[in-house]
């Protein structure tokens, strides 16, 4: 099997999955159970649209990051200096409690076989951010499925996010944000690579 097609860390399946009736059942225990009555008018038709929601928010399951990867330009004029795409905005989920975080992602590459579609990148964070996450996992996980998918000389991935898991609820810090970086290859080996990464991010700002 062609190390391409093992690009996502596996993860422990449910043997089972509710049916969309038993999904929404559950939202209006929840609604039951916060103190409100899920048969009164603004809320009959809530549990439907909150399925309906999680279908988006957690679509990254049903993603595949070795399609999005499938098809290297290796046409490249000979270019093999750093890919960068800065600034790729995602919403993702805290698998603790469940609660939204969102920001950035940045994402560098030095193609040794070739170059992918630059949308491709953002589809990889796409991918994963639309699970419950962490965000170290997510860091981790996109960087493991561009070092598989296009093998390269290195991958670079740094993420930024507001969790409000920490401004809404428990310590309430609003305007915190969290950094987590990953790096595999020359970005790894040598820090001077490393540095020129988030010198060109700084660049931005």
């Amino acid at each position: 099997m062609d190390d391409r097609t093992r690009i996502e860390p596996l993860r422990t399946k449910p043997v089972w999955q509710p049916t969309r009736e038993e999904a929404e059942a559950a939202v209006r225990t929840l609604i039951a159970w916060a103190g409100d009555d899920p048969g009164r008018e603004g809320l009959v038709d809530t549990p439907r649209r909150v399925v309906k929601a999680y279908e988006e928010f957690y679509a990254g399951y049903k993603g595949n990051p070795a399609e999005a990867l499938a098809r290297v330009f290796t046409d490249v004029e000979g270019y093999t200096d750093i890919v960068l795409v800065r600034d790729i905005p995602f919403f993702s989920h805290c698998e603790h409690h469940m609660a939204p975080f969102s920001g950035k992602a940045h994402v560098g590459y030095y193609p040794s076989e070739g170059a992918v579609g630059l949308s491709k990148l953002a589809r990889i964070v796409d991918t994963f951010s639309r699970r419950l996450q962490t965000q170290e996992a997510m860091t981790a996980q996109v960087a493991e499925a561009i070092e598989t998918g296009l093998r390269p000389r290195g991958v670079a991935v740094m993420v930024e996010a507001e969790h409000s898991c920490m401004t809404m609820r428990g310590v309430m810090k609003a305007g915190s944000s969290t950094v987590t970086t990953q790096f595999t290859g020359i970005f790894r080996d040598d820090p001077n690579e490393r540095m020129r990464f988030l010198m060109l991010l700084r660049g931005a700002r």
